[in-house]
């Protein structure tokens, strides 16, 4: 079954721009701790969303078309696996767990030259224990980055247009901790993953116009706690089927700088959790060849939302193939179609909506190169 979990774990590349909740690209999997032996992997997923609308009439501003305001992104990683021992585990894996790249047209009246640049990094050591043929558990620590800066333009933002805010790096750490039970018969595993929250500490900066509102500050961010709970199982001979529940507190995820919050009574970013439900079915074609197709599926929240994530939940279909070119080295790939929720970006206290977004989409693709050694 080991070339069919490979293109199916493929798909994940192609399924980043998902933009689960507005900022999630990857789903923090643990999984390479349960690949055969010594194990490395080398991946570079992208992402081309089109996310557009319409901004509604404002004073005397007419309703005005908003082009494409999500920029395209990458994705590259890598992990690395050993065996320590017949009961012992290691890995290392990088990713880019979270981020955001939106931008309006500076000439759209109501909306235009708002912005959110987001990006984090991850480094995730982990240990897993084989407590029986069975039973296994498995935990560690993340080292995360995070950096961001926020702009706010247009008339929707009434006396804050013009507002800016720079959210310097920092560093933090968080844990994950799983277990998980397998029938290696019929390649049957369930495992159950709990990625913490990790708070970060951001030196803040901010302006109207180009002059300072507040003295620098701090500002708290959290990224947001998550539960995987992953699943797979022979359902046939050369035949796997496979899938995924996700939950992640993205309602967490506040951004509330001291000037800002002083002035309007509220924080820039306003998200709702999110559960995302996968099931996908793998198949080998030869000894050399094997194909798989992943549905997806996450729940729409409430229609009215941030501008700096103008979406709300998400369909997605994924095709991944893995051709084993060698006795140690696969090649996968995967591409995913993914169709946006509709959504009303909305300002102000009581929520006002300023636009409409509807038939958005984001194409995925993937490629990941692995080793056995």
């Amino acid at each position: 079954m080991k070339t069919l979990i490979g293109a199916a774990s493929a798909l994940a590349l192609a399924a980043g721009g998902a933009l689960a909740g507005g900022i999630e690209r990857t789903t923090q999997s643990a999984m390479i701790l349960y690949e055969d032996g010594n194990y490395g992997e080398l991946s570079l997923g992208s992402a081309s969303p089109s996310v557009s609308g319409t901004s509604r009439a404002l004073g005397p501003f007419p309703a005005q078309k908003i082009d494409n305001v999500a920029d395209d992104y990458f994705l590259p990683g890598f992990g690395l696996k050993m065996d320590l021992g017949d009961n012992l585990s290691a890995a290392l894996i990088y990713d880019r767990p979270f981020g955001a790249d939106v931008k309006y047209d500076p000439l759209n009246p109501v909306l235009g030259g708002t912005s959110a640049q987001a990006s984090t990094n991850a480094l995730t050591a982990l240990l897993k224990y084989q407590i029986n043929e069975r039973v296994s558990a498995f935990g560690g620590l993340r080292y995360q980055t995070a950096e961001g800066d926020i702009g706010l333009q247009g008339a929707a933002y009434g006396p804050v247009s013009g507002y800016e805010v720079s959210l310097d790096r920092d560093a933090a750490a968080g844990y994950v901790l799983g277990v998980a039970y397998e029938v290696p018969e019929i390649a049957l595993r369930v495992a159950l993953t709990y990625n913490s929250e990790i708070t970060h500490e951001m030196g803040t900066r901010e302006t109207i116009g180009g002059t300072p509102i507040a003295p620098p500050s701090v500002t708290e961010v959290k990224t947001p706690q998550s539960v995987n709970l992953d699943f797979q199982t022979g359902i046939a001979q050369d035949t796997l089927l496979f899938g995924s529940v996700r939950w992640v507190e993205h309602s967490a995820f506040r951004v509330d700088p001291q000037g800002f919050v002083g002035a309007t009574g509220d924080g820039l970013i306003d998200l709702e959790d999110t559960t995302t439900y996968r099931l996908g079915l793998g198949r080998r074609f030869s000894d050399k060849w094997t194909g798989s197709v992943t549905l997806a599926y996450e729940a729409p929240g409430d229609d009215l939302v941030s501008p700096l994530a103008p979406s709300t939940g998400y369909t997605q279909v994924a095709l991944g193939a893995a051709y084993q070119a060698t006795e140690m080295m696969q090649i996968a790939g995967g591409v995913s179609y993914t169709v946006l929720g509709d959504a009303k970006p909305e300002t102000g206290t009581p929520d006002v909506a300023r636009a409409d977004f509807s038939d958005n989409d984001v194409v995925g693709v993937g490629l990941r190169v692995s080793f056995n050694f």
